[in-house]
C-alpha cells in the first residue's frame, strides 16, 4: 500500500513508516508532498493520508499518529510500547514523557536541517528507529559504565 504525508518530515513522518513497514505493511510506499497537497495526491495515487489534521491515521487528543497506528492495528509489543511514550514526548513537545524524548526530538530536527532529501532522511531515520527498537526490544536495562581509573 501507498502512504502519504507532508514533506520534511520529522518525529511521526519519520516513526510512524518505520512501525508501518516493520509491523503492519512489509511492502509500504512512502509519499512526501506540499502539505496543500496531500489528500489530492492521496486520492489521485490510492494513497493512504498519514500525520495530518483530517486523516484517519493521524493525532487523537494526546496521543500521536504513532500510538495511532499501535492501537488501530492491535500492536503489543511492549518494545513498541516504550518508544511510542518516547515519539508520543517527542512529537508533542512533552519531554517530561520519556528521558528519550528530547534527544529523539534532537536527532530528528536535526536530520531533517542537514538532509533535504525526504527519502534519503526517511532511510537514515529508519536506522535510527532499528536502534531504539532493539534498545527497547534487548538492553533498555543496560546502563552505561565509565571507571575514572581506566
Amino acid at each position: 500500500m501507498k502512504w502519504i504525508t507532508r514533506e520534511r518530515p520529522k518525529i511521526d513522518r519519520i516513526a510512524c513508516p518505520w512501525l508501518i513497514k516493520n509491523f503492519v505493511d512489509t511492502e509500504a510506499e512512502f509519499i512526501y508532498v506540499p502539505k496543500d497537497q496531500v489528500f489530492e495526491k492521496a486520492e489521485e495515487l490510492n494513497a493512504i493520508p498519514y500525520d495530518i489534521l483530517g486523516a484517519e491515521y493521524s493525532h487523537e487528543g494526546d496521543f500521536c499518529t504513532f500510538d495511532y497506528i499501535i492501537k488501530r492495528h492491535n500492536l503489543t509489543d511492549p518494545a513498541i510500547g516504550q518508544i511510542a511514550l518516547i515519539v508520543r514526548g517527542a512529537d508533542t513537545d512533552r519531554f517530561e514523557l520519556s528521558p528519550q524524548a528530547a534527544g529523539l526530538w534532537a536527532i530528528s530536527a536535526g536530520l531533517s536541517y542537514n538532509i533535504k532529501d525526504d527519502h534519503l532522511q526517511l532511510s537514515i531515520g529508519m536506522k535510527i528507529y532499528d536502534a531504539l527498537y532493539s534498545w527497547a526490544k534487548y538492553v533498555h536495562n543496560e546502563k552505561h559504565t565509565w571507571s575514572p581509573k581506566i
